[in-house]
């Protein structure tokens, strides 16, 4: 099984380690050069344009039209967002050990009611006075699922909102966003963006939110609000824009691009075909991961410590808590798993 992606990446290394950083297509870093280099002779371009192209190019992948989509730098500054927009005793339901930038915004209001149940409870936790659901649709720790249906189903017999934070699998696991209220997720992992891009969807009622953040770009006109009060906000998700990491969207709208003209069904079955072909490794030699079916992250217990080993022999992973992380996306090869597996061996 080969690479999806061709010419596109030139790795020295096994790299399976996205779920931590994706690895950049050459077009988009040579773009970003061309924009410093453009910068430093004093002829800088419109790199608004590439955040609007990015913009688009999310909101395609995510099945929303662009006017429901901001674009920031963070998922913790969208998630704080939301978090400032619930009453005071609101209960907020998360999943056990999330990951702390959805998680931790909730906690630091300090008035909320936040209730935390295992990720395969979460559905069933849901119940009268719930304001809200947070959670990923995979972790970052172990790569598990969320069973988005049951939640959401869950959640709308509740009278809850849903937040969804799809940055461990927007890109390899298809994405509707249009079905909850609220996703977010950062653009440097399976996006194959640079950091400081992360993308909000909000709901066409723009999901009650006050635009603590609202700054000149965040106007309807954002030339002729530059002075003063912005006196007329976007009428779209654009009014929660954060000044943008103008670089980093010169690179992001390559990175998104090239999962748009690859596809992200087409990513998700090479990605989660090595990761099976990884597991089916690891129960030859007698290790067992996280159970995480479908995903394309495979967290294994007790071989975190392998690590620094791993990544003297070339071969790029995470140690999470112990537990050696894997992480299989576009670039990456049945060569590659077989290498991890080699080195795993001995």
């Amino acid at each position: 099984m080969e690479s999806l992606s061709g010419a596109a990446f030139a790795p020295q290394t096994t790299y399976l380690n996205t779920a931590s950083t994706g690895l950049l297509p050459a077009d988009g870093v040579r773009a970003m050069q061309d924009a410093v280099a453009a910068l430093a002779a004093g002829r800088p371009g419109d790199m608004f344009a590439d955040v609007e192209a990015a913009r688009a190019a999310f909101a395609r992948i995510a099945g929303v039209p662009a006017r429901r989509v901001a674009a920031g730098d963070s998922v913790a500054v969208y998630v704080g967002l939301i978090a400032a927009a619930l009453p005071a005793g609101a209960e907020v339901l998360v999943a056990d050990d999330d990951f702390s930038s959805i998680v931790n915004p909730f906690h630091i209001r300090g008035d909320l009611k936040v209730r935390t149940v295992p990720l395969d409870g979460l559905a069933e936790a849901v119940r009268p006075g719930t304001a809200l659901v947070a959670v990923s649709a995979a972790q970052s720790a172990d790569g598990r699922i969320a069973d988005l249906d049951a939640i959401r189903a869950a959640a709308r017999a509740h009278g809850a909102r849903t937040l969804v934070d799809a940055s461990q699998s927007a890109g390899w696991l298809p994405l509707d966003a249009a079905v909850d209220d609220y996703t977010v997720t950062v653009g440097f992992k399976w996006l194959l963006c640079p950091r400081g891009v992360a993308f909000l969807v909000v709901p066409d009622d723009l999901g009650s939110l006050t635009p603590l953040f609202a700054g000149w770009v965040a106007g309807e006109r954002p030339w002729d609000s530059c002075y003063g009060p912005v006196r007329e906000l976007a009428h779209s998700a654009r009014r929660f824009d954060v000044s943008p990491s103008l670089f980093s969207y010169v690179g992001a709208r390559h990175g998104l691009g090239l999962v748009e003209r690859i596809g992200v069904e087409a990513i998700h079955a090479h990605d989660t075909a090595l990761a099976d072909r990884f597991r089916a490794g690891l129960d030859r030699l007698g290790h067992t991961p996280v159970p995480a079916p479908g995903s394309a992250i495979v967290s294994v217990p007790g071989l975190g410590a392998r690590q620094p080993e791993l990544s003297r022999a070339g071969v790029e992973v995470s140690d999470r808590a112990g537990s050696l992380r894997a992480a299989f996306h576009l670039y990456n090869s049945a060569a590659d798993v077989d290498r991890l597996l080699d080195v795993l061996s001995g």
